[in-house]
C-alpha cells in the first residue's frame, strides 16, 4: 500500500481539512496516478454535506482528475509510466452486463462504483476521490489525455463536458437543429461549445439580463430571458432539442411549450422530484418528451476528450490552491465562479 495525502470531510458539517490515508497495493489491471489537476463540481458538495443521503466518512471529493502514470499492474497493456491520463466519475462497474457490454458503464445493471463514496468490488473499502495526490484505478476506466488538451483545463471535461455531450450525441443532434441550453454555468457553458460544435443554432435561456454579453461569449446565437413573457412567448414550438443543465427546481412547463413537435427535453441537472407538476397537455399535443442523461460510458469519455481536442474546446476555468477548498465552495453555492474551479495539486504537494 501507498501513503496518501489529500483533504477529506469528516461529517456533514465540517469543513474539508487535511487526511492523510493509504491508497491500495497494486492490482494486475491497476493504473497509479500521480494527481496533477483535479476540477471540483457541485456534486463535491452534494456528497460532503450529505444532500443527498448516504455519504460515507470521510469523504475525500473529486472525480474530474488528470495526471500522470507512475506505475502499472502485471496485466496491462493500455498505458505506460509517464502517460497523461484521466479518470472521471467511475472507477469501476461490474463489467459483464449487458450496459457493460454496450460500453455504458454508468448505467451498469449491477451498479458502478463512483470514484469516490463508492465500494470497491474486491475488497469492500469506501472509494477515495481526487482531492488527493494520488490514485489507483483499474485499466479500463483510466482514459487517454490528448497532447492538443491543456491538462488543468481538460479535468472538467471528464464531467461536466461528458454530461453535456452525451445526451447531445445520443439524441442525434446535427447541423441546423436548434438547440436551448438552460442554465449559464459549468454544465450550460459545455453545451454551448458542444451544440455549436455539432452544427447547431444554439440559443441560453437565462433568468439574468446581466448574462446577455456573456451567453454571447460563450458562442451562443440568441439569448432569452425566461423571466420575460414576451420573449418566451416569440420562441414558442421553435426548438428540436433544451438540454436542462439548472441544478434546482425549476417550472418545465414554460420551457416545454418552447419545443416543436417531438422535441425532446433533456434533464442533465436536476436530481430530485419535479415541482411544479408537469402539465401532460404540454407533452400529449405535441408528442414531446422528457428525457434525462447521466455523464457517458468510457468510450464515449474518450470519444468527447478527442472531439474536444478535435474542436479545440476546453471548460473555461478557474485555478485553485488546495487549501482554498473550502472558500471556493462557498462560491459555488453563490455561482461566483466562471465556469468552474479546478485544483492545482502542486499546491498540495508543497504543503507537505
Amino acid at each position: 500500500m501507498a501513503q496518501a495525502k489529500g483533504y477529506a470531510a469528516q461529517s456533514a458539517t465540517a469543513s474539508l481539512a487535511p487526511f492523510n490515508f493509504e491508497r491500495r497495493a497494486l492490482r494486475a489491471d491497476d493504473v497509479a496516478i500521480e494527481i496533477d489537476y483535479c476540477g471540483v463540481c457541485h456534486s463535491d458538495i452534494h456528497t460532503a454535506e450529505n444532500d443527498w443521503g448516504g455519504s460515507r466518512y470521510p469523504v475525500v471529493p473529486g472525480h474530474e482528475i488528470i495526471g500522470h502514470v507512475t506505475a502499472v499492474g502485471s496485466g496491462v497493456s493500455r498505458f505506460k509510466v509517464g502517460d497523461i491520463v484521466g479518470v472521471g466519475c467511475m472507477v469501476d462497474s461490474c463489467k459483464h452486463c449487458q450496459a457493460c457490454n454496450d460500453g455504458l458503464e454508468q448505467y451498469c445493471l449491477n451498479g458502478f462504483v463512483g470514484t469516490y463514496n463508492g465500494v470497491d468490488k474486491v475488497d469492500g473499502t469506501i472509494t477515495l476521490g481526487g482531492y488527493s495526490d494520488s490514485i489507483v484505478v483499474h485499466e479500463r476506466f483510466v482514459l487517454t489525455i490528448p497532447e492538443a488538451l491543456d491538462p488543468s483545463a481538460a479535468a472538467p471535461i471528464l464531467c461536466a463536458g461528458i454530461t453535456t455531450y452525451s445526451p447531445l450525441k445520443h439524441f442525434g443532434v446535427k447541423a441546423g437543429d436548434k438547440v436551448g441550453v438552460l442554465g449559464m454555468g459549468g454544465l450550460g457553458h459545455m453545451g454551448v461549445k458542444f451544440a455549436k460544435a455539432m452544427g447547431a443554432e444554439v440559443t441560453i435561456f437565462t433568468r439574468s439580463e446581466s448574462k446577455v454579453a456573456e451567453a454571447k461569449k460563450q458562442g451562443a446565437d440568441h439569448v432569452v430571458i425566461s423571466t420575460d413573457p414576451e420573449q418566451m412567448a416569440a420562441v414558442a414550438g421553435t426548438f428540436n432539442y433544451l438540454l436542462d443543465t439548472i441544478p434546482v427546481q425549476h417550472d418545465l412547463n414554460p420551457y416545454l411549450t418552447c419545443l416543436k413537435y417531438d422535441g425532446v427535453h433533456i434533464l442533465v441537472g436536476l436530481i430530485e422530484p419535479l415541482e411544479p407538476a408537469v402539465h401532460t397537455a404540454n407533452l400529449v399535443m405535441k408528442r414531446r418528451v422528457i428525457a434525462g442523461s447521466l455523464i457517458g460510458g468510457i468510450p464515449e469519455t474518450q470519444e468527447v476528450l478527442d472531439f474536444c481536442a478535435e474542436h479545440g474546446i476546453s471548460c473555461d476555468v478557474e485555478m485553485l490552491a488546495m487549501e482554498d477548498i473550502n472558500e471556493a465552495y462557498q462560491r459555488m453555492k453563490k455561482g461566483d465562479v466562471k465556469y468552474r474551479f479546478v485544483i492545482d495539486m502542486a499546491s498540495l504537494k508543497k504543503a507537505s
